[in-house]
């Protein structure tokens, strides 16, 4: 596999990852919050936020590298 088409699949996989992480974040910060951790779940949740705000780069990133639309 040459490298472009590995940054592919790497930024892909990021995207994917990220997703995961941010879900799981809200999941952990509502549970804070259950236990009186509002700072703290509030926190969290920004975290998922900026997880997202860096895979809206990364999926800018793979449209400029693969000249396709996501």
């Amino acid at each position: 596999m040459e490298d472009k088409e590995k940054l592919k699949v790497v930024i892909e996989h990021w995207i994917e990852h990220n997703r995961e992480h941010a879900e799981e974040f809200r999941e952990w910060a509502g549970k804070a919050k259950g236990f009186g951790e509002n700072a703290t779940g509030e926190n969290i949740i920004k975290a998922a936020g900026q997880l997202e705000e860096a895979n809206a780069s990364l999926l800018v990133a793979l449209e400029s590298l693969t000249g396709e639309k996501s």
